[in-house]
């Protein structure tokens, strides 16, 4: 009856894991090196991209990986609401603006998964740079793209199960693509 006073055994999990996810997002050379805008939009982009890969991971696991995955994705949305009403949302329109954010991360999600998973590089180029450069064909594409490919694989020799206890390994972002 009373469960809103009960406390979520996988709290401390779950921010863990989603703290990981915001770190590797907001990693300096995503902006500086890889020319990702260093902007609200850019940073939200970084975040999704990084959040649609170990979401994907978690959804591969057992029931409990897919329930965390589920609450990293809630925590995600407990995030944008609380960044739309610091920016001065009103209350009445920060929900239509969460679920904005959630389509934008599902559909984020459906096509940078379904190129990796599919080995479609020309794919993966078109999604990133239409969500995370607004359309242009920026220089870094290609680099992004394959920190991605290499992150994908990264994770998918990850148990998920590992994942699911708030401890995820990323790539060192800096030297996919160098010249």
């Amino acid at each position: 009856m009373l469960n809103v006073f009960r406390r979520n055994p996988r709290a401390a999990t779950i921010e863990a894991l989603y703290g990981a996810i915001v770190a590797q997002a907001r990693s300096p050379v995503f902006y500086l090196a890889y020319g990702i805008p260093d902007t609200v939009n850019g940073r939200l982009d970084a975040l999704m991209l990084h959040l649609a890969m170990a979401f994907e991971r978690l959804s591969q696991g057992d029931e409990d990986a897919k329930a965390v995955g589920q609450e990293v994705f809630d925590r995600f949305c407990l995030d944008m609401d609380d960044h739309l009403r610091e920016d001065g949302i009103s209350d009445m329109k920060v929900p239509k603006q969460v679920r904005g954010v959630a389509a934008a991360f599902f559909g984020r999600h459906g096509a940078y998964i379904s190129a990796l998973r599919a080995g479609d590089e020309a794919a993966l180029k078109t999604a990133i740079s239409r969500n995370v450069f607004e359309g242009v064909d920026a220089p870094s594409v290609p680099r992004l793209a394959g920190y991605m490919q290499a992150t994908m694989a990264m994770l998918d020799r990850q148990d998920p199960a590992v994942i699911a206890t708030g401890k995820i390994v990323w790539p060192d972002p800096g030297p996919f693509g160098q010249t």
